[in-house]
């Protein structure tokens, strides 16, 4: 998984799949992770909590986190994204706080949790590995509401609240990935970055390419285009306003380089995916 910034708007976005290692990213969502097979660990801030079968996880939006597996034997776990606006009546703990610690241990992992994941998985993944639900009937709604509302009253009173500046906010990787996120729309470039972070150019570059393996502006481009790519399955933003919301400067830019990653432009790959009407 690439280091992102991801809306998934009202819906819910299910992985059912192998564990492998992922790069510091945030997103948008909240994130529930239940382990079904081996183990991995989650990293989030500069600590690393080891996950083992059984044990279930809770990240907030606007966390930086990543997954590391160590394990030679292959791990798989169920991944959960969620709208924030599924966790009404949580909103302070979500806007403002995160767990200081992520896990909970099988031990102490209530049935109801377990019960949820399933049948989310069941209701809205349909046997499926992956499923991307841009928009919620409001029968499916309603039934999400109810399960993510199990998962978070069963889950929160096991884990520690903090405000969410105590964690990570002085690491590098956790201050860039946060920095790209909340300025990929702007003309931003790795000078700006080294500058706003008072230190030199070589030492961000260099951060970049051990970190991320790939450099800046590779990096500003994957995020710009997984962005983009999310405004074109959840809304019906024209493509133009797509392009120039997303950080790109001109449309000829966003189409080369979202055809170099995606093999279909912009145009083709929202007919594909058939999630709104075409333009």
């Amino acid at each position: 998984m690439l280091p992102i910034y991801k809306d998934i708007g009202l819906g819910l976005t299910i992985y059912q799949r192998k564990s492998t290692h992922s790069a510091p990213h945030l997103h948008r969502a909240i994130e529930f992770v239940y382990v079904t097979q081996g183990s991995l660990a989650i990293g989030v801030g500069q600590n690393l909590y080891p996950m083992e079968k059984g044990d279930f996880a809770v990240v907030f939006p606007e966390m930086v986190h990543h997954y590391q597996v160590f394990s030679e034997e292959e791990s798989r776990a169920i991944y959960i994204l969620t709208s924030p606006n599924l966790a009404q009546g949580y909103m302070n703990e979500i806007s403002n706080l995160s767990p200081k610690e992520p896990v909970i241990t099988k031990k102490k992992v209530h049935k109801d949790i377990i019960y949820a994941v399933k049948a989310i998985c069941s209701e809205f993944a349909d046997g499926q590995e992956n499923q991307d639900i841009a928009q919620l009937s409001k029968d499916e709604n309603a039934l999400a509401l109810s399960y993510i509302h199990i998962l978070l009253a069963r889950s929160l009173p096991l884990l520690e609240l903090v405000p969410k500046a105590e964690i990570g906010s002085t690491d590098l990787i956790y201050k860039s990935v946060s920095y790209i996120s909340g300025h990929f729309a702007e003309d931003v470039s790795l000078g700006s970055m080294a500058h706003d972070f008072g230190i030199s150019q070589f030492t961000l570059s260099r951060l970049f390419a051990k970190t991320f393996h790939r450099n800046f502006n590779q990096y500003l481009n994957e995020v710009r285009l997984d962005y983009a790519q999310t405004l074109l399955r959840h809304t019906d933003k024209s493509i133009t306003d797509i392009c120039y919301d997303s950080g790109f400067e001109s449309q000829r830019t966003f189409n080369r380089c979202f055809s170099a990653k995606y093999h279909v432009s912009p145009r083709e790959y929202r007919r594909n995916m058939d999630v709104i009407k075409e333009e």
